[in-house]
C-alpha cells in the first residue's frame, strides 16, 4: 500500500542497522535504526505523503528494536518480520478456503466496485490464483528467513529481507495485475452476456404479448 517509496523506506533502517551493529554493537544499531525511522517519518510529513504508511513504518521499526533488545541479539530485529510473513501466508490461504480471496477483496474495496465479482466463478478463481501467489511469496520469505535466524546469520538475514522484498513483491504485483485484468475482462464479458440475454427475453416477451 505504501507504493515504491514505501518499499524503499522500509529497507533503509535495515541497511543502517546491520553495519552499525557490526561496527559499534547492538545498542548503537538500535539507536541508529530508530533515528533513521524518525527521519523517514519527518520526510514523509514534510512531503505530505500519506500518514498511515509513515506511522506503521515507525511502529514496525520500534517493535523490531524492542524485540532485538529483549532477545539481546541483533538477529532479534528480524523476528517480528519473520512471524508476520507467516501470519500473512496463513491468512491469505484461509481467505481462499472460505471463498473470500484477499486479493479480490482488497482490489475491489480500493476500486469501489463492491463484491459482485464473487458471483462469477472464473473471476473468483482468478482472484484465488492471485491470492495463492502472494501466499507462496510469504511462505518463501518465512522459510528462508527463519532458517537464517536459527543459524544466527544476521547479515544474510538482511540480504534475504531486502532481496526477497523488492523482487518478489514486484513479481507478485505483476502476477496480480495480470490475473485481475483477466478476471475483470471475463466479468465484463459475462455481464454483457447477461444484459444481452435479458434484453432478448424482454423482446421475446413483447413479441408473445403485443399488448405490452
Amino acid at each position: 500500500m505504501g507504493g515504491v517509496s514505501g518499499l524503499i523506506y522500509s529497507t533503509v533502517p535495515i541497511v543502517v542497522f546491520v553495519p552499525v551493529n557490526a561496527v559499534w554493537g547492538l545498542t548503537a544499531a538500535m539507536i541508529a535504526a530508530i533515528a533513521v525511522a524518525l527521519a523517514i517519518f519527518c520526510v514523509r510529513l514534510v512531503r505530505r505523503e500519506p500518514l498511515n504508511p509513515a506511522i506503521s513504518g515507525l511502529i514496525g521499526v520500534a517493535i523490531c528494536v524492542f524485540i532485538a533488545h529483549r532477545v539481546g541479539d541483533a538477529k532479534g530485529y528480524f523476528l517480528f518480520g519473520i512471524w508476520t510473513t507467516l501470519a500473512y501466508a496463513v491468512v491469505f490461504v484461509a481467505s481462499i478456503v472460505v471463498r473470500w480471496p484477499l486479493v479480490g477483496v482488497a482490489w475491489n474495496l480500493i476500486s469501489g466496485d463492491g463484491m459482485a465479482w464473487r458471483k462469477h466463478r472464473k473471476t473468483l478463481l482468478a482472484y484465488d490464483f492471485a491470492t495463492a501467489f502472494w501466499a507462496l511469496v510469504f511462505f518463501a520469505r518465512y522459510l528462508t528467513q527463519s532458517e537464517l535466524y536459527d543459524h544466527g546469520s544476521t547479515g544474510w538475514l538482511a540480504v534475504a529481507r531486502i532481496s526477497m522484498g523488492w523482487p518478489l513483491t514486484a513479481l507478485a504485483v505483476l502476477a496480480t495485475v495480470v490475473l485481475v485484468r483477466r478476471a475483470t475482462r471475463e466479468e465484463d464479458r459475462m455481464d454483457a452476456v447477461d444484459e444481452a440475454t435479458g434484453a432478448d427475453n424482454d423482446t421475446a416477451g413483447i413479441a408473445d404479448n403485443p399488448s405490452r
